[in-house]
This record gives C-alpha cells, structure tokens and sequence, in this order.
C-alpha cells in the first residue's frame, strides 16, 4: 500500500503526535483528530513539511455523531479509509479504589472505552464495505495488569482489549484487521501526570529490565508495523512495547 489513508485520534500529543508524524514520514495520507483547534492546525503544518498529504478534523470521539462525522469526512477527502489509530484516551482520577466515584468512572470509561468503541464501530463501516482495513487500538500494559493507584484506567484498558479481540473476530471474515498496542511506561504527558514527580518517575523506569522508560516514537514505530502489510496475518492480537516490564 504505498499511500495509505490513515486515521489517528488523540493525535495532539503523545504517542498520537508522535504515530502521526510517523506516518507522514512515510508518505501516508493522514486526517488528525483532537479537541484542540489551534494544536490541530499546527500539527497539520507539520505533517505536511514532511511532504504528506494532512487534514485536521476537531472530533469528540465520546460521541457518535463526531465519531461518524470523523470517519465520514476522512472518506469523503481522501476516498476510503485503510488505517485507523484509535488513540485518544485518558489517565483518569489517579488513586485508590476506596476514593474513586461514578464520575471518575464515566469520565475514564467513555473517552477510553466509548470512544473507542464509536470509533471502531463507524471504522469498520467503512473498512468491511471496502473489503480491507487495518484497525490498531491503543491499550496499555495496565490492560491485562492490574496496577495499584490505577483500577479505573486499568479497568478501562482491559476492557479496550476485549472490545479489540471481539472485533477482530466479527472483522476477519471481511478482510479487516483489527489489533491493539499495549504501551509499557512512555515519555509522555500522561506518564509525567500519573507519576506526580521526577523520582516517582525514575521509580517507574528502575523497573524497566531495558532499564529505562520508551519514547513515544519508539512506540510509534510498532503501531506503523501492527497496522502494515507486513503483518498481514496479525489480527486480534495485543502486542506489548514495554521494555521486557511484563516478562517476568
């Protein structure tokens, strides 16, 4: 597929940013999502000096008419949808189980697993109507761990893994591929938010047997592969970049 129209929600910072600029490196078509107007238009600035082709559509994936818009105005520029990047997500309210209530709940389940779901749902329209497709969805070592400070998100993560595997399933027959990337600790916002400090941090990498904490691009780097040709028979699958963390 040498230009492939490609799809990354959560696009603004991160491992998003991060798969986008990825992507565009490798001359692919790209429509970028977020909820920031202005960090939208400059990433697309970005993107496009690197010589590819870019969009930037605002969309709140937690909801259905934005994640049906979304994927309806990816087809409607560029003419079909071969890659998706459901990324966007959320930490949550950090701390234990005893402290956690109904709205630290909703507010990490429905951008972690609605949208995830709204976007899946209105991808695999589009892909399974083509006869083809690549999905990855982005989980976390946290999504088949359980993490002390971390239920909420953890529970959430889970829960992106099983929705991954299930639509894998219903996808395989029309030639989708639908997969998941499971992140170890990252150098990102949301790892610097969780950890609270600059020792919490190095706490966190210690336990790390590569001895350190990945970056975003590294992380970027398996989703281009999971979401290639070249691991076409890869689907349901989700596959941990984590340093070796959950090895042993």
């Amino acid at each position: 597929m040498a230009t492939p129209v490609v799809l990354v929600t959560g696009a603004l910072t991160g491992i998003g940013r991060a798969t986008a600029l990825a992507f565009a490196q490798e001359g692919a078509r790209l429509v970028v999502s977020g909820r920031r107007d202005d960090a939208g238009q400059a990433l697309v600035k970005e993107l496009r000096a690197l010589g590819g082709e870019a969009e930037f559509i605002r969309a709140d994936v937690r909801q259905d008419d934005d994640a049906r818009n979304l994927v309806d105005k990816t087809v409607a520029r560029f003419g079909r949808l071969d890659i998706a990047i459901n990324n966007a997500g959320t930490e949550g309210k950090p701390g234990p189980v005893t402290q956690q209530t109904a709205e630290s709940y909703a507010d990490t389940f429905d951008t972690n697993v609605l949208g995830t779901l709204l976007s899946l749902k209105h991808e695999l329209r589009v892909m399974q109507g083509q006869g083809s497709g690549s999905i990855v969805n982005i989980s976390s070592t946290y999504g088949h761990e359980g993490a002390r400070g971390a239920s909420v998100y953890a529970a959430s993560k889970h829960a992106v893994e099983g929705l991954t595997k299930s639509a894998a399933l219903e996808a395989a027959g029309s030639g989708v591929r639908v997969n998941a990337v499971a992140p170890g600790p990252t150098d990102t916002g949301m790892l610097n938010r969780f950890t609270g400090t600059v020792e919490r941090k190095a706490g966190l990498a210690a336990t790390v047997p590569l001895g350190r904490i990945g970056t975003p691009e590294e992380l970027a780097h398996a989703i281009l592969f999971v979401a290639s040709d070249k691991a076409s028979f890869l689907t349901g699958q989700i596959v941990t970049v984590d340093g070796g963390k959950t090895a042993g």
